[in-house]
């Protein structure tokens, strides 16, 4: 894994890591939702995409067994994690009780 992967999911501002692969079609639905939620909360939150046939070593390490999975990470934790597709609202609901 990268050190700025890391740097960035250990930092003390949340980090939605968004575990995704290109031929994935439900991935695709995720881009707008999260473009989305990232207008309604700004900076409060990073998120970042990491292709999982790209990035094999971090899919391995937080055991990505489908993809989309979204994990929300503060200060190196997973405050949350779900496999699938997440509406904007409840993942917006996520992000505003863990920041």
């Amino acid at each position: 894994m990268s050190t700025s992967f890391n740097s960035l999911i250990n930092g003390a501002q949340p980090v939605l890591v968004d575990f995704s692969a290109e031929w994935c079609g439900p991935c695709k639905m995720m881009k707008p939702i999260l473009e989305e939620v990232k207008s309604k909360v700004g900076e409060k939150i990073k998120i970042i995409k990491v292709d999982v046939d790209r990035s094999p070593q971090a899919a391995g390490a937080y055991q990505i067994q489908g993809v989309p999975t979204l994990i929300l990470f503060k200060n190196g934790k997973v405050l949350w994690r779900q496999s699938g597709v997440v509406p904007a609202h409840q993942l917006e609901q996520i992000i505003n009780a863990h920041t």
